[in-house]
């Protein structure tokens, strides 16, 4: 939601989208709902921005990968399980995990970080500084499109 409201994406304030995320993915201990989210935010940004499917996917990838990178390389892993130390899918670990305040000091930190990457795409010029050095690296890659940023971007 933060991601979408600074981004000016539509409707930024509906938390639907996002309701299976959280426990990383329905509780399943996978990747943080968080890292998901931002994910889902940059994706409908590239696409806006971008106007081409094939290459909003590859410069959501490029945005993504780079940030799940950091994250892990900031708390030690990319997943639900391993952030919080706990099974949320267990009898009564949701309640316990909400006692615990880890969601307070743990997934709210991991939440500002996400963000704290993610928003300074906002404004255009940042985006298309971004997207054109994803197109540098992706042009030694023939499975990517050379060059994203030709004329292809959208005004917000």
């Amino acid at each position: 939601m933060a991601l979408r409201e600074c981004y000016g994406l539509p409707e930024a304030a509906d938390s639907s989208p996002a309701i299976a995320l959280n426990g990383g993915y329905a509780y399943s201990g996978g990747t943080c709902g968080a890292l998901s989210g931002a994910g889902l935010a940059v994706g409908q940004l590239a696409e806006r921005r971008l106007g081409d499917h094939r290459l909003a996917k590859t410069m959501t990838r490029s945005v993504v990968q780079a940030l799940l990178d950091d994250f892990a390389d900031e708390f030690g892993s990319a997943d639900c399980r391993d952030l919080i130390g706990m099974d949320l899918r267990a009898p009564g670990a949701h309640d316990a995990f909400i006692a615990s305040g880890v969601w307070r000091d743990g997934c709210m930190r991991q939440i500002e970080f996400v963000v704290r990457r993610l928003a300074p795409l906002s404004p255009m010029s940042a985006w298309r500084q971004r997207v054109g050095a994803a197109a540098h690296r992706s042009a030694d890659q023939p499975d990517r499109p050379g060059d994203p940023v030709a004329g292809r971007e959208q005004a917000r």
